[in-house]
């Protein structure tokens, strides 16, 4: 039985957030524009407002932190189609650690984007971060 359009770009939209979390995990920046738009717009807490697929990219080469790794779980996905757009929203719990070694912090966010239908898929153009919990373990 063929997949309906409308299950199909969940079930897309839902690997877009797994691919989300694991270019951070894997520090693929180069790869970022198979998660984002060129015009994407990200608020989080730690970066503020950015915007562009450039400072996205600047900021996360930033963050990163000599030796330190992140393992993001992505949970309770929720979307909401609307034709060539949809708003999408999640659960997420990020480890960090160093290799071999149980998390040091641990923190629990929110994520609420809005994705678009691209030439190349869907794509997200704008993701707003919000901190539930932070723990230091």
């Amino acid at each position: 039985m063929p997949t309906s359009a409308p299950t199909a770009d969940r079930i897309e939209i839902t690997d877009l957030f797994t691919r989300f979390a694991r270019l951070l995990d894997e520090g693929r920046w180069d790869d970022a524009g198979t998660v984002f738009t060129d015009d994407v717009t990200v608020h989080s807490p730690r970066g503020g407002d950015l915007s562009g697929l450039g400072a996205v990219v600047e900021f996360m080469r930033k963050g990163e932190v000599q030796g330190q790794r992140t393992q993001h779980t992505t949970t309770d996905l929720l979307v909401d189609l609307d034709g060539d757009q949809a708003a999408a929203s999640s659960n997420s719990i990020v480890y960090y650690y160093r290799d071999g070694r149980a998390p040091h912090f641990t923190g629990g966010l929110r994520q609420d984007c809005t994705a678009v239908r691209t030439p190349a898929g869907w794509r997200l153009s704008e993701v707003r971060i919000t901190p539930a919990w932070t723990r230091e373990n």
